[in-house]
């Protein structure tokens, strides 16, 4: 059976192959939505910066936990039998830490997102690696470093761009029960981070979150976890290490946001329609057991 998923998956009557760069909630959303479209999809992670929605996300996946996003599974996958035995099951995603020269020993991919969201960081340039080249967010420029561009501001989420560049970060945080910056907690230096909480925990102001490099870390306020790094990662300076819902009852922190369906939808609608125009396979679906 091993032979046959290798050979389907290379096949040309293969559904295309996507990977995307990152297993954040963005990064999912996409991952989610394709899946649906039936698409093959694996998640690349980049620990840099860490994932803090992970109730939002496939990145638990990593850690052997169950991660699932709007009915979609994630699945870890560090090897190509691994990844390929993932990919050839109906409906599920591939997560993995191999990165993208790993997988381009794999197969060419169709298609290859950035959604790592690394918005103090240069990006390299996607185009030509595979067919279509989707960059999210700041930093990319349609037809210099990528082929198409998703705008990620909150206020023109999934906009595209295909000339020229996206908006550059503003740094301010979208506004979720009237909080902005207030609602998350920033790395104040490097180190492990420690912390036996978990996202959907209920929280109040100066509640003790964990240990970062030894050093205490509290909550800025009521409300419930809806994102908090794991467990025993690294951590560089200055990034997002926990954010805060003080939403009360309303209160999410699992499955995709309109923010990130918004994403989502807009790098399908790329996607199809470079299919359509280069005639690409029609996604299929087959499931082994």
């Amino acid at each position: 059976m091993t032979h046959v998923r290798f050979c389907e998956f290379l096949s040309k009557r293969s559904a295309p192959f996507v990977i995307v760069l990152g297993a954040n909630e963005i990064a999912s959303a996409v991952a989610a939505r394709l899946t649906r479209e039936g698409y093959r999809v694996v998640l690349s992670h980049d620990p840099y910066p860490p994932v803090i929605r992970r109730g939002m996300s496939f990145h638990d996946a990593l850690f052997q936990d169950r991660a699932e996003v709007d009915g979609i599974q994630g699945y870890r996958g560090e090897t190509a039998l691994e990844i390929v035995r993932v990919l050839t099951v109906t409906g599920v995603v591939a997560v993995t830490s191999l990165q993208l020269t790993d997988l381009l020993a794999l197969r060419t991919p169709d298609v290859l997102i950035d959604a790592r969201m690394q918005k103090n960081r240069m990006t390299t340039n996607l185009r030509k690696i595979a067919n279509l080249a989707i960059g999210l967010g700041p930093h990319f420029a349609a037809g210099l470093n990528c082929d198409v561009a998703i705008e990620t501001h909150p206020d023109h989420a999934g906009d595209l761009v295909e000339t020229g560049e996206t908006r550059p970060n503003d740094h301010l945080p979208r506004y979720l029960g009237g909080v902005g910056r207030g609602r998350f907690v920033y790395s104040a230096r490097d180190g492990v981070w420690r912390t036996p909480l978990d996202v959907g925990a209920r929280i109040f102001k100066d509640y003790l979150l964990g240990l970062l490099d030894g050093h205490r870390v509290l909550s800025p306020m009521d409300g419930f976890l809806r994102g908090i790094a794991r467990d025993g990662v690294v951590v560089p300076q200055n990034v997002k290490l926990v954010e805060v819902d003080p939403r009360g009852r309303a209160s999410t922190w699992t499955g995709t946001d309109e923010y990130g369906r918004a994403i989502a939808d807009a790098a399908y609608r790329v996607i199809a329609k470079a299919a359509h125009a280069r005639h690409w396979t029609r996604p299929v679906t087959v499931s082994y057991h």
